[in-house]
């Protein structure tokens, strides 16, 4: 004899424990759930003669992963969401559930689709330094006496526009204050980009020249974008470019 469903049907996701789970259907013991009939001695059938794991009834929205046809949109929505609180709020203070609530959907599915709020976080840095990645050939395939000025028109150009901006305040406000973010954040960057420019040096202190590089930009880029400090926040980015691209160079190539 079969009872009331538990959501272990087909198709059903139940979602991990602690998390929110959308929308219930009645619980097992509810006396208006659906069953057999007293005395009965197979499943109940609704009316219509549909029987099995069909559509729920009363309405019921059923649970599960979303059509195929909105799962991109829902991920692009989740991880905006997720910059916005990391960049809000921080790190520590950030919550799957907070970013689940920002996008407008369950907390259970920004699990499914990131896994734990270090691995959304990594994926919202991906997704942030997706244009420094996408530019990092026209830094690679520079001569080597190029590579500091294109480095660093690249770096502050991206702190310029206000479309790349935001997400990278975030990251580097979460990963100043929490050092698993740091840890997914020098990852990213170590592997990513700092070791493909130290590899074009060919010296034996290659990283190091390659880190002192990128440390002289990170911070003129919290200083300028960050804490904001006049006057260097206010100055021609011009400017900056064309006094800070020797002094990056000379970190890569000088002796």
């Amino acid at each position: 004899m079969t009872g009331p469903t538990t959501g272990d049907e087909p198709g059903s996701v139940v979602p991990a424990a602690g998390e929110e789970s959308g929308s219930s259907g009645p619980a097992a013991d509810d006396p208006g759930s659906s069953g057999p009939a007293a005395g009965g001695s197979g499943p109940s059938v609704p009316a219509g003669g549909h029987s099995g794991p069909s559509a729920p009834s009363n309405g019921a929205r059923r649970r599960g992963r979303p059509p195929r046809t909105a799962s991109a949109g829902t991920r692009d929505r989740i991880l905006d969401a997720a910059r916005e609180e990391f960049s809000a709020r921080g790190y520590e203070k950030t919550s799957v559930r907070g970013i689940a609530k920002s996008a407008g959907v369950d907390s259970a599915l920004v699990h499914h689709y990131f896994g734990t709020k270090e691995q959304v976080f990594e994926a919202a840095v991906e997704g942030a330094f997706a244009p420094v990645l996408a530019a990092r050939n026209t830094v690679l395939d520079a001569p080597l006496d190029e590579v500091g000025e294109r480095m660093t028109r690249m770096i502050i150009g991206l702190w310029e526009n206000p479309a790349t901006r935001a997400p990278l305040l975030a990251i580097v406000r979460s990963a100043v204050n929490n050092e698993t973010a740091a840890g997914v954040f020098r990852r990213l960057v170590a592997s990513q980009l700092l070791r493909r420019i130290a590899g074009q040096i060919g010296r034996p202190d290659a990283e190091l020249r390659a880190e002192l590089a990128a440390a002289q930009l990170v911070g003129v880029a919290m200083i300028r974008y960050v804490i904001k400090v006049e006057p260097l926040a206010s100055a021609d980015s011009e400017q900056i470019i064309r006094r800070l691209a020797p002094v990056v160079q000379g970190h890569l190539t000088g002796d």
